[in-house]
């Protein structure tokens, strides 16, 4: 009898795996809480432009995206990096010429990191998935688990957790997992899960024509880095920065757009102070991908990987994938695809 695999999580890893699952005949079904797929790639359309809200770039040497892009014909391009860099001091007062574009050699994705997800979607039966899913409790009778999602059980023989560690830690296990287990998955990090981040759409590029790269670094804020948002070609041009000071500060959201505009303004002059639309993600209070630890700030990238003790539960049936558990590029996109491919090899790959 051919297993079924429970994946919980239709971020890039969990809908990574699902499609390795798809393509070597496995049973599984992906469940997603959101209402769309897609995790932390989140992508705004305004006419032809397309931003992202979560994470944007990409670079050399990360094999798996770069596969996954070539294979299902989308386009990359080069992060715009021509001009000067913008710094404002704690005054406010700006500076130009202090440097170039901190970001120049990393890569986007025509369409925005959505075309991505798109593209697995695809790949996935509509029977296999589905939205607005969250799995609020797993029981393991020593043979199969079972899974509770919108007030109904259903058995799988394993299930794979493609989601921050710490979002996972909310589920009801029965059997409880023991204290260092749970310990271990609230120990972990989620990579920018505090973080807010603004992009402001303009009809025109005009920090180019003064020419200027629209990278900023700024010790005032509300954004504490400033970089070009804009498609690759054509209109129309954005620009977004990550947002610097702490979630409580930040709960006025009409006040802190207000903050941004003005902080737009000062590094880039008049034509920044109407923009068509602002576009605002604050990741802190989004439930599916942060935790109330995750509001404290990080300050450097954390060293991720999986935890021992994390590795065989539930007699090896029960799997923590996603990009936080990955050995060489966790918190990055490609470590979600190392995560999946991981998780493919050893449970599921018969070679």
């Amino acid at each position: 009898m051919s297993e079924r695999t429970l994946i919980i999580g239709g971020g890039l890893s969990g809908l990574a795996l699902a499609e390795m699952l798809e393509r070597d005949g496995r049973d599984y079904v992906l469940l997603e809480a959101r209402s769309r797929f897609g995790g932390r790639i989140k992508t705004e359309h305004l006419g032809d432009g397309y931003f992202d809200m979560g994470p944007a770039w990409f670079w050399p040497a990360q094999p798996r995206i770069a596969g996954l892009i070539a294979r299902f014909g989308l386009e990359k391009f080069d992060q715009y990096a021509s001009g000067e860099l913008t710094f404002e001091d704690e005054q406010g007062h700006v500076q130009r010429g202090k440097g170039f574009s901190s970001m120049e050699g990393s890569w986007r994705l025509k369409g925005g990191l959505s075309a991505l997800s798109e593209a697995l979607v695809e790949r996935i039966p509509e029977t296999k998935r589905a939205l607005n899913s969250e799995v609020t409790a797993l029981a393991y009778d020593g043979s199969n688990i079972t899974g509770r999602f919108r007030g109904e059980t259903s058995v799988f023989d394993k299930v794979v957790f493609a989601m921050p560690p710490r979002v996972a830690a909310k589920v009801k296990f029965e059997p409880a997992l023991p204290d260092d287990v749970v310990t271990a998955l609230t120990n972990v990090p989620t990579w920018m899960a505090g973080q807010a981040k603004a992009v402001a759409v303009y009809d025109t590029p005009f920090w180019r024509d003064a020419g200027l790269s629209g990278d900023a670094m700024s010790r005032r804020g509300p954004m504490t880095e400033i970089h070009d948002a804009s498609p690759e070609v054509g209109g129309p041009y954005a620009l977004f920065g990550f947002i610097g000071v702490s979630p409580r500060d930040r709960a006025d959201e009409q006040v802190l757009r207000h903050h941004i505009v003005a902080q737009l303004t000062r590094l880039f002059g008049e034509p920044a102070a109407e923009p068509k639309a602002l576009f605002l993600k604050d990741w802190a209070f989004d439930p599916r991908t942060a935790t109330e630890a995750d509001k404290a700030p990080l300050y450097a990238h954390p060293t991720y990987g999986s935890p021992r003790n994390l590795i065989g539960l539930w007699n090896g049936q029960l799997i923590f994938s996603g990009t936080e558990v990955a050995e060489q590029f966790g918190g990055y996109l490609e470590g979600a695809l190392e995560s999946a491919e991981k998780s493919f090899n050893l449970y599921f790959s018969d070679t």
